[in-house]
């Protein structure tokens, strides 16, 4: 999966519209299940296959730790897989 970033609005009902060559990347369709966390200022969504609650939440709890901007970079590759 190659990197992207986009620029989004949210709209006055609180709708944000995730960029459709995301969606398609990812395989995201009308009713396929996500994920959302909050940290402070950051707003992580994951995409929920058939794995486990824990499977699924453990990236974010290892994100949930304290780390070091020096280790962004190697948490962003990790909850990409």
């Amino acid at each position: 999966m190659s990197e992207h970033i986009e620029l989004g609005t949210i709209s006055s009902r609180g709708q944000v519209a995730i960029p459709s060559d995301m969606r398609k990347e990812m395989g995201l369709e009308e009713g396929t299940k996500i994920l959302f966390f909050l940290e402070d200022d950051t707003l992580l969504i994951k995409k929920v296959s058939t794995q486990s609650w824990k499977q699924i939440t453990e990236p974010l709890r290892i994100a949930k730790k304290k780390i070091e901007e020096k280790d962004v970079d190697k948490l962003v590759h990790e909850m990409r897989k």
